[in-house]
């Protein structure tokens, strides 16, 4: 990892304008590091800390997945979302070709793109399929993010990405959200310098799953050469309308905006936690249930209704509001002796996903995953001012796999001891928000340009 360097004893060090000493986490950090040290000697720790040691915790960590995959396809089996994706491919994403269930047009049309290519050789192989490309996409996100194994700095990042995917399981790898994550890691990591690359990755990745919109908003805030952004969307757009009309789906391109406006609150989702423990003290005739139409599980109670309207429009205001604190800090931060746009590309990519988390009505455990590559890229950026939301997503991702798929379950019937899990899961959630908002802040707030070390007398 990149290490501070220290100051010469003739010199006085100018305080760092973002950084606030009362809330400093290097002790807590530090003592991290020293049971990290007692685990790993230093013999170990320089193997793993290298290229080669990176991808071959790549290769066992992937190996996991793949092996149970293939031994679940063997079988002519599926796992998670990847059987309702298996049933769509094998009946041609027509509608009239299935029994019921959701519709695949709840999905952009690009997402039906990877389930035909697991299913072309039918469904027995298809979920080893599907596994395999996300490892693909995987292992392409860790060669840029690190420049092949090359760039030392970014090493410890590349690991912290391994151990996120790892710790959220088959919700990256039974999941389109585990096909765009990669997706969005490579383009933050083409970022300012290479708008158009980026914006053309992020502009499919929309078209696969809708949130990395969030990260093209981000991207259009802070670089130079706006145009680029927008010609990139533009261009990516007009192809996906070309092949929508190539296969006679034009009609269908933009239900995924209506096909889930009606359902309710679902029961992961941040704002639905008062109702979860309403629900759980059997308290106002809360209650659980599965909506069959969209294979989701909900909460209804007092007011559900109301919130569930409510949650659209305030998702909508607080991406416009991030997006605007990203335009400020960029402009602000340029009057105070510039701004590093890199830093504020990722602090507003990591704020607008966790707000596309945190107000949103749909809480899917998988969304976890689309906070990871803005802290991925943050840490190979500076690993010392990511490292908290790095630490909070850790924690996060245990959360996430004890709810599911390990005891969903239990959740599902009024478990409070699973309740106080996704409770303290959506707690962190909105701490990560607050952090984010509060680094977004501080990369903009208007502070007397840093003046040179001065010398002693």
């Amino acid at each position: 990892m990149r290490q501070n360097p220290s100051h010469q004893h003739n010199t006085i060090p100018v305080p760092r304008p973002d950084k606030d000493p009362a809330i400093s986490t290097d002790a807590f950090f530090g003592n991290l590091t020293r049971i990290r040290n007692v685990i790993l000697p230093a013999p170990a720790r320089n193997r793993l800390n290298t290229g080669r040691g990176l991808l071959g915790g790549f290769i066992v960590m992937h190996l996991v997945f793949l092996v149970f995959a293939a031994s679940l396809s063997l079988r002519g089996e599926a796992f998670s979302d990847t059987f309702i994706y298996r049933d769509w491919a094998m009946a041609g994403f027509d509608d009239a070709n299935l029994t019921g269930g959701p519709s695949p047009w709840v999905y952009p049309i690009l997402a039906l793109i990877p389930m035909a290519i697991a299913g072309i050789a039918g469904p027995g192989p298809f979920f080893f399929l599907w596994v395999l490309m996300t490892t693909l996409l995987n292992g392409w996100a860790l060669l840029k993010l690190t420049n092949r194994g090359r760039d030392q700095n970014a090493i410890p990042a590349g690991w912290w990405w391994l151990a996120f995917t790892f710790l959220m399981g088959w919700l990256g790898f039974a999941r389109v959200d585990g096909l765009t994550a990669p997706l969005v890691l490579v383009a933050l990591a083409y970022g300012v310098g290479r708008p158009f690359i980026a914006s053309i990755l992020l502009a499919v990745g929309t078209w696969v799953k809708v949130w990395p919109a969030a990260i093209m908003l981000a991207l259009f805030a802070v670089v130079r050469n706006r145009i680029l952004v927008v010609l990139a969307g533009i261009t990516t757009t007009a192809g996906v309308i070309a092949l929508a009309a190539a296969v006679g789906s034009v009609p269908k391109l933009l239900n995924f905006l209506t096909q889930q406006g009606d359902r309710g609150m679902q029961l992961e989702a941040t704002f639905t936690t008062p109702w979860l423990w309403l629900s759980v003290l059997n308290v106002g005739g809360s209650r659980m249930y599965m909506n069959t139409d969209i294979n989701s599980m909900q909460v209804d109670g007092p007011g559900t209704a109301l919130m569930s309207v409510l949650m659209q429009p305030l998702l909508v205001l607080a991406a416009l509001l991030v997006a605007g604190l990203t335009f400020w800090a960029l402009h602000n931060g340029k009057t105070s002796g510039g701004v590093d746009r890199t830093e504020l590309l990722l602090a507003g990519a990591l704020t607008l996903a966790t707000a596309f988390v945190v107000f949103n009505k749909v809480g899917s455990p998988q969304f976890m995953v689309w906070l990871a590559p803005a802290v991925a890229v943050g840490l190979a950026h500076s690993w010392r001012e990511w490292r908290v939301p790095a630490a909070m997503l850790i924690v996060i991702a245990v959360a996430t796999y004890f709810i599911y798929p390990l005891f969903y379950d239990a959740l599902s019937h009024n478990n409070p001891w699973m309740a106080l899990v996704l409770t303290i899961r959506n707690v962190l959630l909105v701490v990560l928000f607050i952090w984010s908002v509060r680094r977004l802040y501080l990369l903009g707030k208007k502070t007397p340009a840093a003046a040179p070390a001065l010398k002693e007398s």
